[in-house]
């Protein structure tokens, strides 16, 4: 292991995860990175039918335990939830003022279709932020993403609650065809660069690292990029990290049920750019909610623009000054500001 603060800090901005897994940002603090599952111990599925069975296998196992979910307005959680009949349901609610007030009724309305035993996590700066984020910055040994503090929040709860294990839908996206914007055409190498970086290290910092050899290694022919394979290999660690890295610290076990999952054939790309991602999971979801509208996708919801509306930006050296902030949205500032306190923790 070598520490290389400066590579660490431009892999965090750009990617939300430390990518070489040689390179730390001190000594004595090795960052944690989410292994990946081998593609031979996964479940093909051709059917939303297939994906039920294969789920229903997936309970069956864990029938012995006190289980809890993570339940969202979406139809992932919504589809898990159906199998958990009596379980308890937890929900995200935000006390600062009215935040995707819609998501919260959609996940009551689903507790209630499925007899779910529904708890609230309310989410505020006092009751997140501040208790949470130091123990998930220490688990990871990086700075984190923005929902890992109410991730962390949620199990704690539950894990108080009696909970032997929680249950969540993060995987399907990456599965299943849920990131739209992303397969929603034939990238450029540039222009996916471009699109995928979460936050550009060269606006933030004095001194960055290139962080484009990770897209040149998924370059194909005419300056294209292989971005089905960049998000499988690329995304899937970022994203399951996050969740990994939140229930760890606060030593509650977890399930998936979609991330033994794939498709058996591949993705329907005409399908999705034509309005329909997710399509075998809408077509599980209606028939598990048949009087129920399929919901539009939308990311776990965190009040970061509330947060930092008001934040006038970094101090430490490492940064550049006087930046503008209302160049940066709500979760380009959360990037900002973690970085900062997780240098100002650890240095």
């Amino acid at each position: 292991m070598s520490v290389d603060k400066i590579y660490c800090m431009s892999s965090y901005l750009a990617l939300r995860y430390i990518e070489d897994d040689s390179k730390d940002f001190f000594e004595g603090l090795h960052h944690q990175k989410m292994p990946q599952v081998s593609e031979d111990n996964k479940t093909k599925v051709r059917t939303a039918q297939e994906v039920d069975a294969a789920i229903r296998l997936t309970f069956s196992k864990e029938k012995n335990k006190r289980l809890g979910i993570l339940l969202s307005g979406g139809m992932d959680s919504a589809i898990l939830a159906s199998y958990m009949r009596g379980a308890d349901a937890y929900t995200f609610r935000f006390l600062d003022g009215k935040f995707q007030e819609d998501e919260l009724r959609r996940a009551e309305t689903y507790a209630e279709y499925c007899g779910l035993n529904l708890h609230y996590v309310d989410i505020d700066w006092n009751n997140t932020i501040k208790p949470h984020l130091d123990a998930v910055l220490k688990s990871k040994g990086a700075p984190v993403h923005s929902i890992e503090p109410q991730i962390r929040q949620a199990a704690v709860q539950a894990k108080n609650d009696g909970i032997m294990e929680m249950i969540i839908g993060e995987s399907s996206d990456l599965k299943f065809g849920g990131m739209d914007q992303l397969l929603s055409q034939d990238w450029s190498l540039s222009d996916f660069k471009r699109r995928y970086i979460f936050t550009e290290p060269e606006k933030v910092l004095k001194e960055t690292f290139d962080m484009s050899y990770l897209f040149n290694r998924y370059r194909k022919e005419e300056e294209q990029i292989d971005f089905l394979k960049f998000m499988d290999d690329v995304f899937s660690i970022e994203s399951s990290g996050s969740y990994l890295n939140a229930f760890n610290s606060a030593g509650m076990a977890y399930i998936d049920p979609y991330a033994n999952l794939k498709m058996a054939e591949p993705l329907d790309l005409s399908r999705i750019r034509g309005g329909e991602s997710k399509y075998l999971i809408r077509k599980l979801f209606s028939i598990k909610y048949p009087d129920i509208p399929v919901p539009e996708k939308v990311p776990m919801p965190r009040p970061v623009d509330f947060y930092f509306r008001d934040w006038a930006g970094p101090t430490r050296p490492e940064f550049k000054e006087n930046l503008d902030m209302s160049q940066f949205t709500g979760n380009q500032k959360w990037q900002i500001w973690c970085l900062e306190r997780f240098l100002n923790l650890f240095e």
